[in-house]
Order: C-alpha cells, then sequence, then structure tokens
C-alpha cells in the first residue's frame, strides 16, 4: 500500500489482526520492509503489523537531498497519524533504532514502547569520515561496489559461507536502494548524537544486539543500556547487524518476550 504523508509518498503494509496492539517495523539503512519477514509470522498472530519503507528506500520516495533523523521521524509520525494510529510499540534495527530514538525523544506519548536492535546512540566524530567515504561511494558508483562489504558486516561469515537463501533478498534489496536514497540518509545518520539524552528516554526499552556486531557493536548496545532506566539488555550469539535474519529464532523469542509483556 501507498500514501502520501509528509510530504513523500510511504511504501507500506499493515497486517496482523485488526484489534491487536500496534507494532512498527523500521528497517536498517539501505534495506526495506522485506528485511522483517522472519518476523512477520510471529507478530502476526497477536498484533496489528506496521511495516514500510523508510525515505529513499524500497517503494518510498527518494528526493535527492540531504535528510535529517527529525525528518525521518516526522515521516513515520505522518504515516500513523493517516492511518489513524495514536500510539504504537516501536521496532526499529539500525538507522530504525535510530529513528526510535528521535521519537523517544521528540514525540512523548505516541509510543507505547521502544525495541532498538542493533543500533547506536552515537556517531564519534573520528567515524564520520567513514559515512562521507560511503556517500562519496554511492554518488560516484551507485550501490553495487558497497553491495558485498554491507553484507560482510551484516553477516558473520560464518553464516554467509553457508548461503543462506536468506541473503540474496537482502543483497538484491541493497543493490536496488535508490543512491540518492541511500545518501540522504547517511546524511541524516552521521551526525548522530543521543548518548547524553537518553536518560530522558521513559519508555519500557528493549535492546537487541548480535554478538558479533561490528557496525554496532555490543558495547554501544551496552552504552545505551545504562542510560535508560529500567531498559532490557539481549545479547545473540553468532549473529551480526541483521541479528532479526541471523538468530531468527532467538530473536523473535526475546521481542515476543518483551512485548507480550507490556
Amino acid at each position: 500500500m501507498r500514501i502520501n504523508a509528509n510530504g513523500i509518498d510511504i511504501d507500506y503494509d499493515v497486517s496482523g489482526t485488526d484489534d491487536g496492539p500496534v507494532v512498527v517495523l523500521s528497517h536498517s539503512l539501505g534495506s526495506s520492509r522485506v528485511m522483517w519477514d522472519p518476523q512477520m509470522p510471529a507478530l502476526e498472530a497477536a498484533y496489528r503489523v506496521v511495516s514500510y519503507d523508510t525515505r529513499g528506500h524500497g517503494g518510498s520516495s527518494a528526493p535527492a537531498e540531504a535528510y535529517s533523523l527529525d525528518q525521518l521521524g516526522d515521516d513515520a509520525m505522518a504515516l500513523l497519524d493517516a492511518l489513524e494510529i495514536e500510539s504504537a510499540h516501536w521496532v526499529g534495527l539500525s538507522m530504525g533504532g535510530m529513528i526510535g530514538q528521535n521519537l523517544a525523544l521528540r514525540q512523548n506519548g505516541r509510543l507505547d514502547s521502544l525495541v532498538l536492535c542493533d543500533t547506536s546512540a552515537q556517531i564519534p566524530a573520528e567515524a564520520r569520515s567513514t559515512w562521507d567515504d560511503r556517500i562519496a561511494a554511492a554518488d560516484s558508483g551507485g550501490m553495487a561496489p558497497l553491495a558485498e562489504p554491507t553484507l560482510e558486516r551484516w553477516f558473520t561469515p560464518d553464516y554467509l559461507g553457508g548461503d543462506p537463501p536468506a541473503v540474496a533478498p537482502i543483497r538484491q534489496q541493497f543493490l536496488d536502494t535508490p543512491p540518492a536514497g541511500f545518501i540522504g540518509c547517511c546524511h541524516a545518520l552521521k551526525p548522530l548524537d543521543y548518548l547524553d539524552r537518553l536518560g530522558e528516554i521513559r519508555l519500557p526499552t528493549l535492546i537487541i544486539v548480535g554478538e558479533d556486531d561490528p557496525g554496532t557493536p555490543v558495547a554501544a548496545s551496552e552504552a545505551m543500556h545504562e542510560r535508560i532506566a529500567g531498559s532490557e539488555l539481549a545479547i545473540l550469539p553468532s549473529a551480526a547487524h541483521l541479528s532479526n535474519i541471523e538468530q531468527a529464532d532467538a530473536f523473535n523469542q526475546a521481542l515476543l518476550g518483551f512485548l507480550d509483556g507490556r
């Protein structure tokens, strides 16, 4: 389904139970709502699930400009407004977790709980040149040169070595991501610096991270856990950045255990 919200077209799906609590799924940079396929059956049994493509990704509009995290958060709230959803549980991985932090800090009352997966609250100043490199690479060569290095961060070598069927659609979605959208979101994420504000978050919060995540490592999740009062931390063995795919059963167990207790 597609709807115009906050000045762009947003591609989204609504599935699951009509009267269950609402869960919003927000994906990583360079992906789309397809990355949540391993979670859908488990969630749809008891929840109304809203999955959407972030600005610049999938079937949503990809304006050729720099985006901001506030803008990405406003897109999500505009979608919920259009669907007449007052509040929801937010589940975000990587970029989706950064958008979730933005909303938790700015949209008081719109989130019922927060699940931050393989994400971070801060991009260190010394790491921002890496984002400039990604922007330059996508601008000059498109997504193809970035694909394999990205997959090597997203999955452990053992998992990739087994050539699992779940990887092919993730690779293809990365290649299909509009370079303008990828670049726009890189600009949004590069200045991320919420770490010192996380104490303001007063939501039930679960933090999930793959033990072998090289991009947003366990230490980044531990830093968030220390600052968000009452938060829970689940570290999944034998998983890298897309822990929801590589260790789907363990991820779903942690996620449902948290949501079902709300």
